[in-house]
């Protein structure tokens, strides 16, 4: 295509792209104890922020919401104490990877930093009563255990909770004696209950060479007395549970086993009332969202039927024992609050629609294929707009997401539909690696099982090849974070197979990767990538900069300026590399962006590029 040609079309389809990215969604909603208020994070003025709310009453009018401005920062995440009087924020330092812990009153007074700034803070729980807040720093430095401490807000007092490895806590009891801890690497996390008026703990989840936990609530046994830890996991078992242990009152095991477990889906979320008598149980079934509301008292488990969306993102039982306010979205709408009604199971919004529905918007399906070797894979099929009567092959874009302990889902994507309406398919894969799928799937890739997933790459290519909906000669690969690095690897080892490469914010040496990176990224990635010592041939076999030769298609780097995740160094060592070689490759670098992009006017900027690279190197609207 000529420039000019390239212009037309990113002309033609950015009034859609302004109106996708600039749709503001809302989520991690977090209750006031009795249910009346909700806060959440929403981007609805170009940056995520803190925004405070009532939640409506059917036959009420509709109240507003305020935004509580106290940073500048990103916000992350935000929780409620459960006396009313605070709520607690993860705010990303800088907007970029690590993260400050704030608190400010509901009415926005008294905002201040409690953690964080030169050091990383993660924000935890809310003591059960009251309003001390847990928080967790980690060290810079390799190899120095994080602190997990309890501070108070109005006295800045903080008291130390637990020491050691990559902790966190989970959960403190009501009284504060017990606290629920979460140890270990990536996908191999266990879980320990702290007596802290011994300071003696006992093992809750030992399991991490099977299995791991992700989230974990304690709360007072339904009947008979006692505690339950209840956890989200896959320890032992083929898919993530719950899993309901029973603890004495002195703190030892005295009992566990599945409470809630389905064979076609995987446990994503869970909430609970104070009492430990109501729970939400978000399921993921294949990637679209399933919820269920639990009575621990009777063990009945209810679906909630006409979920108003297909993704669940986050969910919310009011402490009291109220309604449960849920973040749902889809492929053609982004996240919005609905009110889930306990005893009726109906939705009601709670944040307005951003948007009008639209009618030029796709709705993608789900494909099946297999691997080389026989796995079941799938992936999502985004068909691109027949622009000249072409048929189905068309220009096509493999797409591959980060984690790789991530699960690509039909949400709200404007990049997908972008490049759609420009003509180009886009096709979505979950390669080996990625969650949603079972224990076995997401350690499919660990260390040496890369290969293997480098190769599930060029099938995804030749699945939708074979099936006529991309043309052989003008498929690109492209990926973000993990997914960028892995379209290094697949534009060196299938290189016949894909005409161009973005690669956005991915690693291009595991081991300079490993240095640069933060400690606690680091220390946690060993059991997914390799240990830099005892692995390093491995990792260098790995690394797309040792095979940089090898890379001939035109190649788009992109990369924040502040990411200290994946460092800068990752992308300008591999640009200066190609441009070393004579190689085409073009660069660009997002100002005042780290990891994730969370300015519209960042995401938009990428957009527009993205889909000039991909219209000159495809060939695609000419």
């Amino acid at each position: 295509m000529q420039p000019s040609e390239v212009s037309a079309l990113w002309r033609e389809v950015a009034p859609l792209a302004h109106a996708l990215v600039e749709a503001w969604g809302a989520w991690m909603p977090t209750l006031s104890h009795d249910g009346t208020r909700v806060a959440f994070v929403s981007d609805r003025r170009g940056v995520p922020e803190l925004w405070v709310q009532d939640v409506p009453v059917p036959g009420e009018p509709e109240p507003s919401a305020a935004v509580l401005p106290f940073s500048g920062d990103p916000v992350l995440s935000v929780h409620w104490s459960p006396d009313q009087q605070w709520l607690g924020c993860s705010v990303a330092t800088g907007g970029g990877v690590r993260t400050e812990v704030w608190v400010v009153r509901p009415d926005g007074r008294d905002a201040q930093r409690v953690a964080g700034g030169s050091v990383h803070a993660v924000l935890g729980p809310w003591a059960r009563e009251g309003h001390g807040l847990v928080v967790t720093v980690c060290s810079d430095e390799p190899h120095v255990p994080n602190e997990c401490v309890l501070i108070d807000p109005v006295t800045s007092e903080s008291e130390l909770v637990a020491r050691g490895g990559l902790i966190d806590v989970l959960d403190l009891t009501g009284d504060g004696r017990f606290a629920l801890l979460r140890d270990g690497t990536r996908g191999a996390h266990f879980c320990r209950l702290v007596d802290r008026s011994v300071d003696v703990d006992y093992p809750v989840l030992p399991y991490q060479d099977t299995g791991s936990a992700d989230i974990g609530l304690l709360r007072a046994a339904p009947v008979g007395g006692g505690l339950v830890a209840y956890l989200v996991s896959d320890a032992g078992r083929p898919r993530r549970e719950l899993i309901a242990i029973g603890l004495h009152e002195d703190g030892l095991r005295k009992g566990a086993g599945a409470l809630a477990a389905r064979e076609d889906a995987e446990l994503e979320l869970i909430d609970a009332d104070a009492a430990g008598r109501r729970m939400v149980l978000v399921w993921n079934v294949a990637g679209r969202s399933e919820v269920e509301l639990f009575d621990l008292l009777t063990g009945q488990r209810r679906a909630c039927a006409g979920l108003p969306g297909e993704v669940v993102a986050g969910v919310a039982l009011a402490r009291g024992g109220g309604d449960a306010v849920v973040s749902v979205e889809s492929a053609v709408a982004p996240r919005r609050l609905w009110r889930l009604d306990w005893h009726t199971t109906e939705w009601t919004p709670v944040t307005p629609a951003s948007m009008p529905p639209r009618t030029d918007l796709v709705h993608p399906r789900l494909l099946q294929f297999l691997s080389r070797d026989g796995l079941p894979l799938t992936g999502w099929l985004y068909p691109g707009r027949d622009r000249h009567g072409v048929g189905s092959a068309r220009p096509a874009m493999i797409s591959l997401h980060g984690g790789p302990e991530a699960q690509e889902r039909p949400v709200f994507t404007p990049q997908h539909q972008v490049l759609a309406a420009a003509g180009i398919t886009v096709f979505a894969p979950n390669i080996r690696g990625s969650s949603g799928f079972g224990r076995a799937f997401v350690h499919a890739d660990d260390r040496y099982g890369r290969f293997e997933a480098i190769h599930d790459v060029a099938e995804c290519a030749r699945a939708i090849v074979s099936r006529g909906y991309a043309d052989a000669d003008r498929i690109a690969v492209t990926g973000r974070s993990y997914g960028g690095y892995l379209t290094l690897l697949a534009l060196i080892h299938h290189a016949p197979t894909f005409a161009a490469g973005v690669d956005i914010c991915g690693m291009s040496d595991l081991l300079s990767f490993y240095r640069d990176t933060e400690a606690w990224i680091a220390a946690a990635a060993v059991s997914k990538y390799g240990d830099p010592e005892h692995d390093a041939p491995l990792l260098a076999e790995l690394s797309p900069l040792n095979h940089a030769e090898r890379i001939d298609a035109p190649l788009l780097v992109v990369h924040g300026e502040l990411d200290t995740n994946v460092p800068l160094g990752e992308a300008s060592q591999i640009v200066e590399r190609l441009r070393e070689l004579g190689r085409p490759v073009e660069y660009l670098e997002l100002a005042g962006e780290g990891h994730e992009y969370r300015r519209a006017t960042s995401r938009l900027k990428l957009l527009a590029v993205l889909t000039e690279f991909l219209a000159r190197t495809l060939g695609a609207g000419g």
